[in-house]
């Protein structure tokens, strides 16, 4: 075996090894499988299925169209506009609040500390980031990541309806408060509206709480396990 296979196999086992590590601590039991589906590896840009597929063509001409945006003052501090990642016939979108400083650099959502941790809870799910959409409300970065306001918000909404609108997924995860309150149209705390089905323009949406918050509150890991769990489960019921 060469040096590179080996460094590489010992990379995929200590990842596993990390994966069973927090789904204990979730409080993980059994996996759901979802029919007919294979686990694909994490992609390195998690946007390259955008190339081949049918609806791309609409979503990279509505990424176009937002280049150079300049709507609200964030245009002015930006790197990168960070659109949105994934598959653009995705079963599963997930919306979070706004990039932070690693994706401002990238230009590609969930890519820090917190992305990480989402990439796990999705290999716990027998999915891949190739296999979901992942975005945000705001797609530039608020400096010193602070919250995004609600001048930000309502201008930088309409292009999150887009991809929505494009996409049409089955199923959508809202991360955190920001995403949902947005999309719900509602002022209710995340700690309300977690684990519960709500609707957006008729698709059925999970709210649970953002994989930043799960790293400064490790408890919350069990309960997001939980919602994740109802998400496989009506997954594999489609």
């Amino acid at each position: 075996m060469s040096d590179k296979l080996y460094h590489e196999c010992h990379d995929v086992i200590s990842q596993g090894k990390a994966i069973l590590e927090d789904l204990q601590q979730w409080g993980f039991e059994s996996i759901i499988p979802l029919p007919d589906e294979k686990t694909a590896s994490i992609a390195v840009h998690p946007q390259q299925d955008a190339v081949t597929s049918h609806n791309s063509g609409t979503l990279i001409e509505l990424e176009a169209r937002l280049s150079g945006c300049s709507l609200c003052p964030l245009s002015d501090q930006r790197k990168n506009i960070v659109f949105g990642a994934g598959k653009p016939q995705a079963r599963l979108v997930l919306v979070g609040e706004a990039p932070g400083h690693e994706e401002d650099e990238t230009g590609v959502p969930f890519v820090g500390e917190a992305g990480k941790l989402l990439e796990k809870i999705l290999i716990a799910m027998h999915l891949s980031r190739e296999e979901v959409y992942i975005c945000n409300v705001i797609k530039c970065h608020p400096p010193g990541n602070r919250d995004p306001h609600p001048d930000e918000i309502a201008v930088c909404e309409q292009f999150l309806q887009q991809q929505l609108a494009l996409i049409q997924p089955e199923l959508i995860i809202t991360l955190g408060r920001f995403a949902t309150q947005t999309l719900l149209k509602t002022t209710e705390p995340i700690g309300k509206l977690r684990g519960q089905w709500f609707e957006y323009e008729g698709i059925p949406l999970m709210p649970t709480f953002h994989p930043a918050y799960l790293l400064r509150n490790p408890a919350g890991k069990k309960p997001v396990w939980h919602d994740m769990q109802q998400v496989m489960q009506r997954l594999s019921q489609k």
